[in-house]
């Protein structure tokens, strides 16, 4: 009922909100563009969009049509990659750092295997430390890991964060006071990180909590008993950096990382890689 066509110029109009633009996205000319949006509205029967002294808006049709249309082009796109004769097999052992799992990495899973359904997606999440062990083991073929800041051949840098002492807004310190600290347990890219920073500043610290994954650091700093170090961009809304408030010392940056198994099949390796490069990462909550 929709023409794809007609469907992506609508996306490029809605996302734009100009029908200038939308044609330089697509390459086509500005008529083609309006040609196309007075076609899906005569096949909606329903008017999508409208122009006012602010610009180009979508009407709730227009953000009802957004969404399907969203939809039916994600639907092409995996069944055009699924005929097309070039549709990947195999499997692929991909891990990731559970605190990098509560980004957008979900979603980008669920894309690849849309797009390649017929790749057995077999996913391990645990710290850092011990996906980068089991890669060397062989048992895995592709890793998503927070590295140190350094020239790494073997690695693909995704993104550069700051690494940040996290607590809620009430927590405090008394001056003086060991430093009440939740970390994973060793060994710890971020744990290391937290002592090495505290006894470079000559801050007595001590443990409050140990624990295996991130939901247990974030539940140990929502019950206030200690901070936590945490990439900058990955902090919940319920929580807050509290370096300058406590007078914590500064941790350094770290490197979210792709590192994959020379052994591994490239094809579906590089195909997953160019999906985390290619989407952005933020915080999904």
């Amino acid at each position: 009922m929709f023409d794809p066509v007609l469907l992506r110029s609508f996306l490029a109009v809605a996302d734009t909100h100009s029908f200038t633009q939308a044609a330089g996205r697509l390459g086509i000319s500005q008529p083609t563009v309006s040609q196309h949006i007075r076609k899906l509205e005569d096949a909606a029967g329903r008017r999508l969009i409208t122009r006012d002294t602010r610009g180009v808006l979508l009407t709730d049709n227009g953000d009802a049509m957004a969404g399907f249309a969203r939809t039916i082009l994600a639907a092409h796109a995996a069944a055009e990659s699924y005929f097309r004769g070039s549709a990947m097999k195999g499997r692929l052992r991909f891990g990731a750092a559970d605190d990098l799992a509560i980004t957008q990495l979900p979603r980008i899973l669920r894309h690849f295997r849309q797009l390649y359904p017929n790749i057995n997606l077999e996913l391990t999440v645990n710290q850092s430390t011990r996906l980068h062990r089991r890669l060397l083991a062989g048992q895995l073929d592709l890793i998503f890991v927070k590295w140190n800041p350094e020239p790494n051949p073997h690695g693909i840098l995704v993104r550069r964060d700051d690494m940040v002492w996290v607590g809620q807004e009430k927590t405090s310190i008394e001056p003086g006071a060991p430093v009440p600290l939740i970390a994973y347990q060793a060994p710890s890219l971020s744990r290391q990180m937290a002592i090495d920073a505290l006894e470079g500043a000559g801050r007595t610290w001590r443990i409050t909590c140990n624990t295996r994954e991130v939901n247990g650091v974030l539940a140990a700093v929502r019950a206030g008993i200690g901070v936590a170090v945490f990439p900058r961009t990955l902090i919940p809304d319920d929580l807050v950096q509290v370096n300058s408030s406590m007078g914590l010392p500064p941790l350094g940056q770290v490197d979210f990382t792709l590192l994959s198994n020379p052994m591994a099949a490239k094809e579906p390796v590089d195909a997953l890689v160019s999906a985390i490069v290619g989407r952005p990462l933020n915080r999904t909550a």
